[in-house]
């Protein structure tokens, strides 16, 4: 082989290497992303349309979000109202039945003569019972009920009589209280048992 025909080969050679770093470029070309061939103005509306929808999708989750935590917040709320609640009412089958002996100290006390007889000591100790007994059932919600000169209220009250009155003033009002009742915070726990004045016709 000359020097001439070397040359040749290598000339052949370089051809043949620059068509296919040429085919090679072609290809490359191909993978370009699409958004790259569009025209600017297309892709930013592409875009702008992008943005707006991932907006509407953060409002969505961040409105789903506060919801929620709104709901919590009330459940919460409503757990604290239930447990003060029952707090609240906790000692009343307890009261009920204390109940019973606050009112036998009471009767013995409405019998005044029989009441006087007894031991003046015996008596001032009994008394003091009776108070520290009812001290304890006040600082526990109980509250009486004596309704005397109020308006009737069936809600409240039980009319155990009518009285026929002629004073229109005293119609539908309690005239007297046959058995007082009590009140344990906000809830009537015995309803006191009324006389109601009862307009003659």
């Amino acid at each position: 082989m000359n020097k001439d025909d070397k040359n040749k080969d290598d000339i052949v050679y370089e051809e043949n290497t620059s068509k296919s770093d040429k085919n090679d470029l072609e290809v490359d070309s191909d993978v370009v992303p699409e958004e790259e061939n569009e025209a600017p103005q297309a892709l930013i509306k592409k875009l702008k349309e992008k943005l707006k929808a991932c907006e509407k999708d953060k409002q969505e989750y961040m409105n789903g979000w506060q919801r929620e935590r709104a709901d919590f917040i009330n459940f919460k709320k409503r757990c604290e109202a239930e447990k003060l609640e029952t707090i609240k009412f906790a000692n009343e089958s307890l009261i009920s039945e204390i109940l019973p002996v606050l009112d036998s100290f009471e009767m013995a006390f409405a019998n005044k003569e029989s009441w006087e007889k007894v031991d003046k000591n015996w008596r001032v100790g009994v008394e003091y019972i009776y108070t520290q007994l009812k001290k304890i059932l006040e600082e526990n919600g109980l509250t009486e009920m004596n309704p005397l000169g109020e308006k009737f209220d069936p809600k409240y009250h039980i009319a155990e009589e009518h009285k026929i009155i002629e004073d229109e003033k005293q119609d539908g009002v309690v005239l007297s209280v046959k058995k007082k009742g009590y009140m344990l915070n906000d809830r009537v726990l015995i309803a006191p048992q009324v006389v109601v004045g009862e307009l003659k016709n």
